[in-house]
């Protein structure tokens, strides 16, 4: 099992072209995996497209990834979006599509309803699926609605996998039927295997496999215990656990330690992030590599 470790920057904001630049040059010679940038329209992040197009320029060997949100999009760009960007950094773009943060004005933003966003996933995931193996699509659907479209450039990848996420039964068939992988976040050791077993029964019984090796964890992090503002936002998104605390390990040992957890129970891929933006993004780089570079097999 191939373990690899990517750095989600989070709601991080960077001030210059200079800083984003020594950022991903930290990151590139590093030897972690892949930089995540997170799709939130409403928060303080960078666009993750524009950001993941200007990070392939100036690193030449890192892959970069997003967990995107593809409801509100429109899907044919999209797309092209997508394939012209895996075109371009030679086969180094990983995806994990996502349903958005379900909230009042994120979903005003986004221009689709709490039920559709769950549609659009299941819907879009195959038709990308289609688009990007160069055939000519014609589909009218809940969502979509396509006739006789192609998409060129094709992905350097055959096929561009697309993961997605999210711990509900709904995310969990998803995965299992239309997804090539699964990367939850805010769950525990416990509820990520159990998570896995349901999407392996339901893909077995649809005639499908998930790849063994397609099964990670968003991990956030901090360096001291979470504040009072940091657990409220963990309860509302997570208001079944009693001490949602729980889900983010303090210090680099304990994310360590939380890692080899899931790797026990058959995760391989992770993306940390840390829960407060650093201070100075290189030296945490470096920090990270140096705790969990050896991980990485």
């Amino acid at each position: 099992m191939k373990v690899r470790v990517g750095v989600g920057f989070g709601p991080t904001v960077f001030a210059s072209r200079d800083e984003f630049a020594t950022t991903i040059g930290t990151l590139d010679e590093s030897g972690l995996d892949s930089l995540w940038l997170s799709e939130v329209l409403t928060a303080p992040v960078i666009d993750p497209i524009v950001g993941m197009a200007v990070a392939t320029g100036m690193a030449p060997r890192l892959k970069v990834g997003t967990t995107f949100v593809l409801p509100g999009r429109n899907l044919v760009r999209t797309a092209k979006e997508l394939a012209t960007l895996d075109r371009l950094s030679n086969g180094r773009l990983l995806i994990t599509a996502v349903a958005g943060l379900r909230q009042p004005g994120e979903l005003a933003a986004l221009g689709v309803t709490a039920r559709e966003r769950g549609m659009a996933l299941d819907e879009a995931v195959p038709l990308l699926r289609r688009l990007w193996a160069g055939e000519r699509v014609t589909h009218r659907g809940e969502i979509y609605d396509l006739q006789d479209v192609a998409v060129e450039p094709r992905p350097v990848q055959d096929p561009l996998e697309v993961w997605v996420g999210g711990m509900v039964p709904a995310a969990l068939r998803r995965t299992a039927l239309v997804a090539d992988g699964w990367l939850p976040a805010l769950c525990t050791t416990a509820e990520a295997d159990a998570g896995r077993r349901v999407i392996d029964q339901i893909s077995q019984e649809a005639g499908r496999a998930i790849d063994p090796e397609h099964f990670g964890v968003s991990i956030g992090y901090s360096d001291a215990a979470i504040d009072a503002d940091q657990l409220a936002g963990l309860a509302r998104r997570r208001p079944d656990l009693e001490d949602p605390a729980v889900l983010v390990p303090v210090g680099l040992d304990a994310l360590r330690r939380q890692i080899s957890e899931f790797v026990d129970v058959g995760f391989s891929k992770f993306v940390v992030r840390p829960m407060v933006t650093p201070p100075d993004w290189p030296a945490e780089i470096r920090r990270l590599a140096d705790a969990l570079g050896d991980l990485q097999t």
